[in-house]
């Protein structure tokens, strides 16, 4: 069970609906702060990093995309957008950008509530015997959930932490997108879904793995991806 006093930014400019979202979600033991302007969001996101965004996408200042574009470049924790667009290219635009994921408006409350607290469960959780890549290239720490490539430090968003991890924990075998899918955001795959391809393509690009001929992490296609089995990993006691 998630603990009370989680603090959430939400970022939405309908001052009605956000103050109904505050209300629930306080009601159900979070702190909650809410700001009306992309701008301002992300200068509260810059100084109090909250543990987790709500995000509208339609905010005056500047859009809930490009506030989710500049704050992945020093914002690790999970953000959560809220959209009227009922349009697969709007919802995987956001993904691309970095969300985890997303809810349609009309919200349902509590649609929304258990998909806060399964990204906070993602972004918070920390279990003994976990696996860590330990070679020359790659290593992962899960208790610190800390990512270092050829010794340098990877910024990774908790959506491309957890893919990794989740592919480092099946290492040398194909992982579905059907399997991704339901262990990263709790629903079966409809096919259709790219978001997990755009995740794997941001992977690559900050582990330097030619998206053309990848090294590390491999497409099977037909059947899902692999971490290659040529990148010992070690499971840590």
């Amino acid at each position: 069970m998630l603990s009370a006093y989680h603090h959430i930014l939400l970022v939405e400019d309908d001052q009605p609906l956000a103050q109904l979202v505050s209300d629930y979600l306080c009601n159900s033991g979070f702190q909650v702060h809410i700001e009306t302007n992309g701008l301002a969001a992300v200068q509260y996101i810059r100084q109090y990093n909250p543990e987790l965004v709500l995000l509208d996408i339609m905010l005056p200042g500047i859009s809930g995309m490009d506030v989710c574009r500049q704050v992945r470049h020093f914002y690790t924790g999970p953000i959560l957008m809220l959209t009227a667009l009922d349009e697969d290219m709007d919802q995987m635009l956001g993904l691309e950008l970095g969300a985890d994921d997303y809810v349609i408006k009309p919200v349902k409350p509590r649609l929304l509530l258990s998909r806060i607290r399964a990204l906070l469960r993602r972004s918070s959780v920390q279990t003994p015997n976990e696996q860590a890549c330990d070679n020359s290239q790659l290593k992962i720490d899960p208790s610190s959930r800390q990512v270092s490539f050829a010794n340098a430090a990877l910024k990774l968003t908790t959506a491309e932490f957890e893919l990794l991890l989740l592919l480092a924990r099946h290492q040398g075998q194909i992982v579905s997108r059907d399997s991704i899918v339901q262990s990263l955001r709790g629903f079966d795959y409809d096919g259709l879904d790219r978001s997990i391809d755009r995740r794997i393509s941001r992977l690559r690009r900050k582990l330097m793995d030619d998206s053309q001929d990848p090294q590390l992490i491999k497409t099977i296609r037909g059947k899902g991806y692999m971490l290659c089995a040529n990148h010992q990993c070690l499971v840590e006691n």
